[in-house]
């Protein structure tokens, strides 16, 4: 059975995954990593090998993606297959950065309630707003994760190295996969990577945004699964 970190995105916790934890289990043994307690980069990276198997399969959504080309940079001995969910291997841009930055001040103002109701819209398709299990429950985990979380992700995010650069010597075999509608890491960024990682394969999801494992969550546990078992899509 494989050892499987799970890597949530900004404002995510281990519900982001449910369906793909219950789908996997009888051939994963899956971990949702906790990318809450730090502001780099670099320190979730290390939080996550500290509590990690020897080696183990990664996957990781947005956010979740950043730390795993950390983990990748600093232990790949250790990663025997890589996933990443609607993510890119980009830094922030000025405007990116400047956008956190205020979204941050806003946070520090008291003002947390009305950023992950802003940002909705951005994340999922406008058909699955208003569904509990993908609106509903994005509304959910950003309250349960809360503002000094908030403000430590995204100083994490927005201080990111370009991954670029590393791409090319990700040798393991490696899922790239991305919702057709993703607005935030669209799918040319996913098209970028595949065509870069050596042992890429690149899946689109149709009817998808940015949270494709819980727009899309049988879709995903599929993907993984064959993933996973090392066949092919």
């Amino acid at each position: 059975m494989s050892h499987l970190i799970l890597l949530p995105g900004l404002l995510t916790d281990g519900r982001l995954y449910s369906h793909q934890t219950a789908a996997l289990a009888d051939i994963a043994d899956a971990t949702v990593a906790d990318l809450t307690q730090d502001d780099s980069i670099g320190a979730l990276a290390e939080r996550v090998l500290a509590a990690a198997p020897a080696t183990f399969a990664l996957a990781g959504l947005s956010m979740g993606g950043y730390v795993a080309f950390e983990i990748l940079r600093r232990a790949p001995q250790r990663v025997e297959r890589l996933a990443l969910l609607d993510t890119t291997a980009r830094a922030d841009t000025p405007e990116q950065v400047e956008r956190r930055n205020a979204a941050i001040a806003l946070a520090r103002d008291g003002h947390f309630g009305r950023i992950m109701p802003a940002l909705l819209p951005q994340l999922v398709l406008p058909a699955h707003l208003a569904l509990e299990p993908v609106g509903g429950l994005a509304l959910q985990m950003a309250d349960s994760v809360g503002p000094e979380a908030f403000i430590r992700q995204q100083t994490a995010i927005r201080d990111r190295p370009d991954s670029r650069p590393t791409l090319s010597a990700i040798a393991c075999p490696t899922l790239v996969l991305v919702g057709a509608q993703d607005q935030l890491t669209p799918p040319d960024r996913a098209a970028e990577m595949a065509e870069a990682i050596p042992a890429a394969q690149l899946i689109s999801l149709a009817n998808c945004g940015h949270l494709s494992a819980i727009e899309q969550p049988e879709a995903v546990s599929a993907a993984l699964r064959f993933w996973l078992l090392g066949l092919a899509s």
